[in-house]
């Protein structure tokens, strides 16, 4: 069962910074794009950067200038640094991936993860 394990989330004042990480694990036979997304208390959940397995980012908006996405291939994990953080960055952050399993059968299945969350707050 693949599994998606976050941390780095905390409590920092505006200006600062924060690394986020997630390593995936678990039946895993490649993982194509991987990604974070946050949901702010009463809002829907949005996409803050993805990045795919030949490297390419997208980030949202919002974020540019200020978050970078990495991926480490070898080691299943993502991360994401977050700089010049502000209070509208407070949410809770999820990991995202596009996993690719193969089966007893010998067929290979597509899979999307989620982490369980991890929460950044950012006081003014």
């Amino acid at each position: 069962q693949v599994q998606l394990v976050e941390s780095g989330g905390g409590l920092v004042q505006a200006g600062g910074s924060l690394r986020l990480s997630c390593a995936a694990s678990g039946g895993i036979f490649s993982i194509n794009a991987m990604g974070w997304y946050r949901q702010a208390p009463e809002k829907q959940r949005e996409l803050v950067a993805t990045i795919a397995s030949g490297g390419k980012t997208n980030n949202a908006d919002s974020v540019k200038g200020r978050f970078t996405i990495s991926r480490d291939v070898a080691k299943n994990t993502v991360y994401l640094q977050m700089n010049s953080l502000k209070p509208e960055d407070t949410a809770l952050y999820y990991c995202n991936a596009d996993v690719r399993q193969l089966t007893l059968g010998g067929s290979y299945r597509n899979l999307e993860v989620w982490g369980q969350g991890t929460l950044v707050t950012v006081s003014s």
